[in-house]
């Protein structure tokens, strides 16, 4: 079981920790499944960069980045080293604690 701790850039929004989250969801269907919007134009299929998310710790518990994700982060407004899509962060067999930023998502409402 994982801990999630989700931290928002968005003024006004205080962050948000879940417990006992089971292992094969991605973060952006924890994340939903939570009522924490995170834009997923796509459809969860890695073909946009809506649910771009700063993975601040945790990168052991998920994939490593794809070819095709990086392809997608580079095209998110301000990609960081440690940016990840949500859809693709699929939480493995295990447990731990994750820590995830949510990017200001006012900015890129009209995109």
């Amino acid at each position: 079981m994982y801990t999630i701790q989700f931290k928002f850039e968005q003024k006004g929004l205080e962050p948000v920790t879940l417990e006992n989250i089971e292992p094969g969801q991605s973060i952006l269907e924890v994340a939903l499944d939570h009522n924490i919007e995170l834009h997923h134009n796509c459809g969860m299929v890695c073909a946009c960069s809506t649910c771009h998310i700063y993975l601040e710790k945790g990168e052991d518990f998920v994939p490593e980045i794809t070819d095709r994700e990086e392809d997608f982060i580079d095209r998110a407004r301000n990609p960081k080293l440690n940016s990840r899509l949500g859809c693709q962060c699929i939480l493995e067999a295990g447990s731990g604690t994750l820590e995830v930023t949510v990017p200001d998502q006012s900015l890129i409402h009209g995109e």
